[in-house]
């Protein structure tokens, strides 16, 4: 009997650990191809944008000016859905005198292709491109801001650009961590292959940074957020809000708001 039991447990043991290695980007990717709204939903002209990345994929992204900009934000959403569903985030932007540059990643949205790692590094390079040549802004003057999943992908570039400042809003230290997190009973190490170590970036980049965390962040842990914020090089500020992992920016309200409205202020003043 007791065989039989450890039989089953070890059974159920090797499959979840080969549903997590063989299936993994579903795990990490739930992307949504339909676009259910525009910016003109909340009054903000925008103009449709089509990128080709240097793998010669296709990228749908919105370009949202602010005659008043101070600076550009370039916005990389997370892993679930498509820029339809950022138009909350893209209205606080623009009423913080930003121009916004939003992309969805290959296979979101509007998007080609099928979302990997590798290829969301490619969708991010090629967003910078357009906005520095096509659109001719100085580096100087784009903010880079990655939100959960966005967060890796924003700090690799930022590692690799000179960006005026890099936002991290509920992002973590890397996939592993995650799944040590999520899936403490299995050899993440020799299972994790898609890594997105924004750890290893996020002390390479010498620009500005604001980490943005909740301590009642449901999907990312805050201690996460924290360890970010250690590995981080100056100058860095972290700004602690509250709600849950999707909401969290909108429960804040002004603390939010006034947080990366104080730290673009501090930008400027440099």
């Amino acid at each position: 009997m007791l065989q039989s039991i450890l039989f089953i447990i070890i059974s159920v043991w090797v499959l979840l650990a080969l549903l997590l290695y063989f299936f993994q980007a579903r795990f990490i990717f739930y992307p949504y191809k339909q676009l259910e709204t525009t910016p003109a939903a909340i009054g903000l002209p925008f103009e449709d944008v089509t990128l080709t990345t240097s793998d010669d994929v296709k990228l749908h992204g919105w370009w949202i000016p602010n005659n008043d900009a101070r600076y550009t934000l370039l916005f990389f959403h997370g892993n679930a859905g498509n820029i339809s569903h950022r138009l909350s985030s893209i209205r606080i932007f623009h009423e913080l005198g930003l121009s916004v540059f939003i992309i969805d990643y290959r296979g979101y949205g509007s998007s080609e292709g099928r979302p990997a790692e590798k290829g969301t590094y490619l969708d991010a390079e090629a967003a910078w491109q357009y906005l520095t040549n096509d659109k001719e802004i100085n580096p100087g003057q784009i903010i880079l801001f990655g939100r959960s999943l966005g967060g890796a992908i924003a700090s690799r570039l930022a590692a690799q650009t000179k960006a005026a400042a890099l936002i991290l809003e509920s992002s973590f230290t890397s996939v592993a961590d995650m799944g040590r997190h999520y899936y403490p009973y299995l050899p993440i190490k020799l299972l994790n292959h898609i890594k997105y170590p924004t750890i290893e970036h996020i002390g390479q980049i010498n620009s500005p940074k604001l980490l943005i965390h909740s301590k009642e962040d449901d999907i990312v842990p805050y201690p996460l957020g924290r360890n970010l914020y250690d590995a981080a090089s100056q100058p860095k500020t972290f700004l602690d809000i509250k709600g849950d992992h999707n909401y969290g920016f909108l429960d804040s309200g002004e603390l939010y708001i006034g947080g990366i409205q104080q730290f673009i202020e501090t930008l400027s003043a440099r």
